[in-house]
């Protein structure tokens, strides 16, 4: 769902066709029939090509649709997720059911606490936990069928969302950063969810894992972290090499080298009662941001394949590592894990839920685990180390965050972890 389209396809590179919108829009709308497809238009979409885990498609559809007394001429822009092409992408995805987990987000997930907030927060009150995800219209999955149960069928998978870019929303710019502004924004929109998540948990006394089976397993996501870590801890290492005056940060590096599965695995598990639901791929190319009238930023939060049951603080530490100016991390870092951990205590209060009284989480407590889950941001970002490599913005933003965790004993936290 970013600003970058390719030339429009015919209906017959993928099967999106009049009869196959009709029975979209007809969920939508939750009607069995009157509704004519007057027009539609599909063109190629990206997610600024960093994306792999899905192939995605734009939808432009005009429609007619019978209401009560009248018919109305529609218009709604869609953007439609679809297994990757490329058969190697294709098995990476469903084999770690990538597409399952964001699927079962829109249909379990999301639904579960949109119903939690209605029944825990007064009307009144309501509108200020506000869940910024887009509007998904439309569903469909089908596991592979091996041989041994008949005859071969491939698996299927399609995910029908809101494009907001149809409603002004754009991609971030990773090269130069996230503003404050839009950092603040991605805040309130991902405590939204933390706070909903822990409020369920909590007050309906659910099992998170067990109620979301198939969310994203510390023990599976840790392997697939580890693979990405070392594919791409040597690509830094080289590049280190090649930077005079980065002796210590590369030594410290290679200390911990033998130890990153360990610490992925460890500091992917929740610390009760604190434990909830993150997304633990946060960071800009993730989101899209609308300027406001007043000033401010709003925040739409996309690709929730690796929705998993962990620390809050992991998705906070992620954002503020790899999405933002170095400047900003040094100058209002402080101010942001306040924004954070006070909005989390005001949406936690609108839930009847006192995280510093009834949980013991106090902000030093949260500002101690956020220390933690800076180092696991730093191996996530070594793990897609070659977004950076070769952007001389991007390069010297990884460099000041190397050199900040060595003064402040980040990347020596493993021998207390």
């Amino acid at each position: 769902m970013s600003d970058t389209e390719e030339d429009s396809l015919s209906s017959e590179s993928w099967p999106i066709n009049e009869d196959w919108l009709i029975e979209v829009l007809k969920k939508h709308h939750e009607v069995r029939s009157g509704i004519k497809i007057t027009d539609f238009k599909v063109k190629q979409g990206c997610h600024d090509g960093v994306n792999n885990l899905s192939d995605i498609l734009s939808v432009s559809v005009a429609y007619e649709f019978q209401e009560a007394d009248h018919v109305a001429s529609k218009h709604l822009d869609i953007v439609i997720k679809l297994l990757p092409q490329d058969p190697f992408s294709r098995f990476f995805v469903t084999e770690a059911q990538f597409d399952l987990r964001e699927i079962k987000f829109y249909t379990s997930i999301l639904p579960d606490l949109l119903a939690f907030q209605e029944s825990a927060v007064a009307k009144e009150d309501s509108a200020t936990i506000l869940v910024s995800v887009p509007t998904c219209f439309y569903t469909q999955y089908a596991p592979a069928i091996s041989p041994s149960q008949g005859s071969p069928e491939p698996p299927e998978s399609i995910l029908v969302l809101e494009d907001m870019r149809s409603l002004g929303y754009k991609g971030a710019n990773f090269t130069s950063g996230l503003t404050v502004s839009q950092t603040e924004s991605a805040i309130r929109a991902i405590v939204a969810i933390h706070a909903l998540s822990l409020g369920l948990k909590l007050k309906k006394k659910v099992d998170v894992n067990e109620k979301y089976p198939f969310l994203f397993q510390t023990t599976r996501a840790t392997e697939s972290y580890q693979q990405l870590v070392e594919q791409g801890m040597p690509q830094l290492t080289k590049f280190l090499e090649g930077k005079p005056g980065y002796e210590n940060e590369l030594k410290a590096l290679n200390k911990i080298r033998t130890k990153t599965k360990e610490l992925i695995e460890t500091l992917l598990q929740p610390i009760e009662p604190m434990g909830l639901i993150t997304h633990t791929d946060f960071w800009c190319n993730n989101l899209l941001f609308r300027a406001e009238g007043d000033g401010t930023d709003s925040c739409i939060i996309l690709d929730w394949q690796m929705v998993t049951y962990s620390r809050p603080t992991n998705d906070l530490a992620l954002l503020l590592i790899s999405s933002i100016p170095s400047n900003i991390r040094r100058q209002h870092g402080g101010r942001l894990l306040d924004l954070y951990y006070n909005l989390l205590k005001s949406y936690c209060q609108k839930l009847d839920i006192d995280v510093e009284a009834d949980l013991g989480y106090s902000r030093n407590k949260m500002e101690l685990e956020y220390r933690q889950s800076e180092l696991l941001a730093l191996l996530l970002c070594i793990g897609s180390i070659d977004i950076a490599i070769g952007n001389p913005v991007a390069e010297q933003r990884l460099l000041d965050v190397l050199r900040d965790f060595n003064e402040e004993g980040i990347l020596s936290m493993d021998e207390c972890i």
